[in-house]
């Protein structure tokens, strides 16, 4: 007997001797988390069982496998997950593709989704925010939710919050406002607008069509104001919510960009 030969037979075998079903079919039951061996879940079609009890759950359906889509609230100094990360230098900023586990799932996830191992590969990002901000990014194995962020962007509005050092009055956005309607700057769709103000902290609601990675920065020189901290907390009809920050959570059923 060759010493090499694997123990058993492959989980998808069994899986289709008990569902009567094809291959592909079992491996989607058991991606989909409905197979057990020995009474704990397992998710890999390629695992392999001898003696164990193999059992398929009474709710098993393949109605419900389809692509998901990730909202995750990104600390501010992190990189958003659009680039690559070279290397693995102690300096270099962390990437919030780490959130992306079981473990920092937010508790307020009131999707109903039944997490699955599945949902963490092929994540695709397309919405960048800058390293120095927080909040809403979005990842997603959904192609059409990939294809109308990405065709949509120009169009879809972000909002954001601007900590600003002091206190703000609207007198004081006046130089923004101009910039904003001057057409020679041909500065992107947006509105500035004062949401508090104490004598040592103000916080600015920006809105903005499309992504503008620096732009609010921009703005804010325009103005003299110092920025304290930067956080997008909706795009489009998806806001941030009171997810918290390093956690991450489904798109529910019925939520749209």
């Amino acid at each position: 007997m060759n010493s090499h030969t694997p123990e058993g037979e492959r989980l998808s075998k069994r899986v289709m001797q008990l569902r009567g079903c094809s291959r592909r079919e079992a491996e989607q039951y058991i991606e989909g988390g409905w197979v057990s061996v020995d009474g704990v879940v397992v998710e890999e079609p390629q695992s392999r069982v001898s003696t164990q009890t193999v059992t398929l759950d009474s709710q098993a359906s393949l109605m419900n496998l389809s692509a998901i889509t990730l909202i995750v609230n990104k600390p501010a100094g992190w990189l958003d997950g659009l680039q690559e990360v070279q290397g693995r230098r102690k300096s270099a900023p962390q990437t919030v593709r780490s959130l992306l586990d079981a473990e920092h799932r937010s508790v307020y996830d009131a999707s109903g989704v039944r997490l699955l191992k599945r949902h963490f590969h092929a994540l695709e990002a397309s919405v960048p925010l800058e390293t120095g901000a927080s909040g809403l990014v979005v990842f997603t194995q959904d192609f059409r939710t990939q294809r109308k962020l990405i065709e949509d962007m120009a169009f879809m509005e972000h909002e954001l919050v601007i900590d600003v050092r002091g206190e703000v009055v609207a007198d004081d956005l006046r130089p923004i406002e101009r910039a904003l309607k001057d057409e020679r700057l041909r500065l992107p769709f947006a509105k500035v607008s004062v949401g508090s103000a104490t004598p040592e902290r103000s916080k600015l609601r920006l809105a903005v069509k499309g992504a503008h990675p620096g732009f609010a920065a921009y703005l804010c020189e325009l103005a003299k104001l110092e920025i304290l901290a930067l956080r997008r907390i909706r795009l489009g009809r998806v806001s941030l919510s009171d997810l918290e920050e390093g956690t991450w959570r489904y798109l529910a059923l019925g939520e749209r960009f």
